[in-house]
């Protein structure tokens, strides 16, 4: 790879890390050829962009962007490097999940997370990652809540309309 050709990966690792707020870092050593290209199918649809690229790239990139922002991802770049670009915080996490578990494999292996400015390093969090409400999610919950007191309002008139309505008839 020559120095122009570096440099276009890096500007296009800028345009993704800046395009999403959420990547994962993971580290996909092991896996096989064929496990790869599935792990690709899966996030292609479950729209998640993956990316394979080297960590000097990837820490460029990052570093020219905003080092302290990202200083907890870097120290996770060693080894085969695979991202994984979301919308949703927590879809490559249940991708990572689902595809162990189908394999019954420890790969690939969690090495970051950056979520909404937050980072979260090492395989320890994907259980805590395969958790967090999506902004819809927590907007449905906020409604539910907000409605509740209300339905049990109109419960309660509607219980105390049908007691006047009984007395009325009893009369």
């Amino acid at each position: 790879m020559n120095k122009q050709e570096k440099n276009e990966v890096i500007e296009l690792l800028k345009q993704k890390f800046t395009q999403y707020n959420n990547f994962y870092i993971t580290d996909t050593e092991s896996l096989s050829v064929a496990q790869i290209t599935n792990l690709r199918r899966v996030c292609f649809d479950k729209h998640v962009e993956m990316r394979v690229a080297k960590n000097t790239l990837i820490r460029k990139a990052l570093e020219s962007l905003d080092a302290n922002k990202y200083a907890g991802v870097l120290d996770a770049l060693h080894n085969v490097t695979a991202l994984m670009f979301s919308e949703n915080p927590k879809e490559p996490a249940l991708i990572i999940s689902s595809f162990r578990k189908k394999d019954n494999k420890q790969k690939p292996e969690l090495k970051a997370a950056f979520i909404n400015g937050d980072v979260y390093t090492g395989d320890s969090n994907l259980k805590a990652l395969t958790q967090i409400k999506t902004k819809n999610e927590l907007i449905g919950e906020v409604i539910g809540l907000l409605q509740s007191p209300v339905k049990r309002v109109i419960a309660g008139l509607l219980q105390h309309h049908e007691k006047q309505a009984e007395a009325v008839a009893a009369e």
